[in-house]
């Protein structure tokens, strides 16, 4: 019996200088041998830079979680009706509740996921940080959570400036005064709403894993990354594979404690003490998690093969040494692929035809 072809989902396109994780995961899927299936974009705008890479055998928007999930429900279904989709990896912090909600629907569509129960994207949220901490036993840094901004004329007297203040979903920003702790405040509350947190600054040097976990407390391949350069975002440009014990404790730490199932990124800092602290658990994929593939730990093909509850044997250990650089570049369409997204909320390109080679 011939087996049934992967037809899989990734959403998150907007490759920009902050960029969403679903080019990197379908870049590891095509650029290996052992993916011979299709792979369907599921962006949020039709000017998201990664509709037009040329890695998407088609595309279709989908509402923005704010939408809600019944309407995120009725266009999977649709997507599934047209594309025969059975498998999705969802790739963002916000859409996640969403998609975790319509599991039981998507099981009836016959779309396999892998992500992690609410119970376990609640434990990791920013503003539990000490409780996660303290069930895997791994340092965290001291903060405080906030719903107001008054809150933070007496935030001195628990957190020393400079400190952070981050959003519960994405953004973090230093802040050495009140007035910035004020503004940064308002700019996160403008975005994502309350609460906010704020964190100790550390000084160190940082780091991130990138990790999928079994479901069952077991851990199938972790990469720990080096950030090499920064944007003024804070967003990693180049980073290099290491080794370190302590990294791998931490992370296996982590997915005992939570039986972590499915795709994450661990943000570690080591202090210039010697310390090392969990800053945050990010419940997907990274944008730098084609680095995995070029490691050699295929990541997001181990989570297709997972999410069809197929065995998948652990990893070995990373090529300490790889590297990643990002770049940015000019990539050439045509006006035509823009106004078909636009008007028709979908984009098919032509078979075996990237579109930035479409005049």
């Amino acid at each position: 019996m011939t087996a049934a072809i992967n037809i899989v989902g990734v959403t998150a396109l907007n490759a920009t200088d902050n960029p969403g994780p679903g080019v990197a995961v379908a870049r590891s899927l095509r650029n290996d041998s052992a993916f011979t299936g299709r792979i369907i974009g599921l962006a949020y705008d039709a000017l998201d830079p990664g509709v037009y890479a040329g890695l998407f055998d088609a595309i279709y928007l989908i509402p923005y979680p704010s939408e809600g999930q019944e309407a995120l429900g009725n266009r999977l279904a649709y997507i599934v009706e047209q594309t025969g989709m059975n498998v999705c990896i969802p790739t963002l912090d916000s859409e996640l509740p969403g998609f975790i909600a319509l599991e039981k629907k998507l099981q009836e569509l016959k779309v396999a996921t892998f992500m992690p129960t609410s119970d376990q994207f609640a434990m990791r949220s920013k503003e539990r940080l000490d409780e996660l901490g303290n069930a895997a036993s791994v340092s965290t840094p001291d903060q405080v959570v906030i719903t107001s901004a008054d809150e933070l004329y007496n935030i001195h007297t628990r957190i020393a400036f400079p400190l952070v203040v981050k959003g519960i979903f994405y953004g973090a920003e230093i802040c050495h005064t009140l007035d910035q702790a004020v503004k940064a405040f308002n700019n996160v509350v403008a975005r994502w709403g309350v609460p906010v947190i704020v964190q100790e600054f550390l000084d160190g040097t940082e780091f991130d894993v990138v990790a999928v976990g079994d479901g069952e407390g077991g851990l199938i391949g972790a990469v720990p990354m080096k950030k090499m350069q920064l944007t003024d975002k804070g967003k990693g440009w180049s980073g290099v594979v290491v080794s370190s014990e302590e990294l791998a404790k931490m992370t296996t730490a982590f997915m005992k404690a939570t039986r972590w199932r499915g795709p994450c990124e661990l943000e570690i800092m080591e202090t210039t003490d010697g310390r090392y602290l969990l800053l945050e658990v990010n419940p997907r994929f990274p944008a730098w998690c084609y680095l995995a593939y070029g490691a050699g730990l295929n990541l997001p093909l181990a989570v297709v093969h997972l999410s069809q509850g197929k065995e998948v044997e652990e990893f070995g250990t990373p090529e300490v040494g790889a590297m990643f650089v990002r770049i940015s570049l000019d990539q050439i369409t045509h006006i035509n692929a823009f106004e078909q997204i636009v008007t028709s909320g979908e984009f098919h390109p032509e078979p075996d035809q990237p579109e930035e080679d479409t005049k």
